[in-house]
């Protein structure tokens, strides 16, 4: 991107938690923006027997693991998986970033889709799958089913896991609150479906609506796009390519244009 685009010294909302919040603010930096972390969404692996059981046991009969997320890579190794037990099984990731996580671990990656959506990943997976093919999907308690359902219509087995619980950290109430109350936000950010609901929720529960008028808001896919939209949010911005660069990238150019106006 050229130069000429910046964030002119904006305050950008990074919603993430601290683990996954420093690329992001670090971007935000690159590009002369101000990051303001608070994060909207955090992550805990679920607790049960049964699952340490089935994923240290029973991962031999798959064909294919299915991962959406760096989060959910992290989480499943952190079930004391030995990454060499995913020798004989293919592997696939939706995402730069869940790809990078996957090679850290020294696991091969086998198929990655070129748009980092659900829709557009099932598209180019189909051809992978035949009659009786098994698949995992390991998730969060808030994913979709939208992979799972259309594997399933092609024929395969598919069995969805969920191993860790999305929750909104009771200390980013507050932090939001005062942040959007004294205005020190210029732009929100959001990374998922989840995000948007725990932004909302405050601004509505605390009569904030007046408070977020000035604010550009940028989401970093169609899914989260929709999400907003359905809340009665304006989206200033969104990518072409699902990623935080590109996201701030998209919002930039929106910047520039009011600038030339």
């Amino acid at each position: 991107m050229s130069d000429d685009y910046s964030l002119n010294g904006m305050k950008v909302l990074v919603p993430r938690g601290k683990k996954h919040a420093k690329p992001f603010s670090d971007l935000v930096k690159k590009y002369g923006g101000i990051p303001v972390e608070i994060p909207l969404i955090s992550f805990r692996p679920v607790v049960s027997d049964d699952l340490v059981i089935h994923l240290q046991k029973k991962l031999h009969k798959y064909d294919w693991i299915i991962f959406t997320s760096n989060v959910t890579v992290e989480t499943f190794f952190s079930f004391d998986i030995n990454p060499t037990v995913l020798d004989d099984i293919q592997i696939a990731a939706i995402g730069e970033k869940t790809e990078e996580a996957l090679i850290r671990k020294g696991v091969t990656v086998d198929f990655k889709p070129k748009e980092y959506v659900a829709e557009a990943f099932v598209e180019e997976f189909s051809p992978y799958i035949k009659e009786g093919t098994n698949v995992l999907i390991p998730k969060g308690n808030l994913a979709r089913e939208f992979i799972s359902s259309t594997l399933e219509k092609k024929g395969a087995h598919v069995e969805e896991l969920v191993i860790y619980e999305t929750f909104f950290p009771n200390s980013s109430w507050d932090a939001l609150v005062k942040a959007l109350t004294e205005k020190q936000l210029d732009i929100i950010s959001f990374t998922s479906p989840s995000t948007v609901d725990h932004f909302m929720a405050v601004v509505k529960e605390m009569n904030l609506l007046s408070t977020i008028g000035h604010c550009l808001f940028m989401c970093i896919g169609p899914v989260t796009l929709q999400r907003a939209n359905a809340l009665g949010l304006r989206v200033d911005a969104m990518p072409d390519t699902y990623t935080i660069d590109h996201m701030l990238q998209s919002i930039m150019k929106i910047i520039r244009k009011r600038e030339n106006k």
